[in-house]
């Protein structure tokens, strides 16, 4: 028995998803849709532990990216509207 899962991923913006995507193209083959607007990336391991360890780690990569991701824009919206 083998096990699977898909997970597609759309950010606010098309960078931030091309970034979330650039994050994982060295680990996942990354699908893009043909909108380019979302990607897919597709776990199968033999066991179900295994999968779910895969997936907490591909989670805890993106979290991490769209984390920072989420602290630059802060910044430069910050940076923008400063007078001083």
């Amino acid at each position: 028995m083998s096990w699977s899962l898909t997970l597609s991923v759309q950010s606010s913006s098309r960078q931030s998803t091309k970034a979330l995507a650039d994050s994982l193209t060295t680990d996942e083959k990354v699908v893009w849709a043909s909108s380019k607007e979302h990607f897919s990336i597709q776990l199968n391991e033999q066991k179900a532990k295994d999968l779910r360890a895969m997936w907490n780690t591909r989670m805890r990569g993106l979290i991490a990216v769209d984390s920072l991701l989420s602290s630059l824009v802060s910044e430069s919206e910050g940076s923008s509207t400063n007078t001083q």
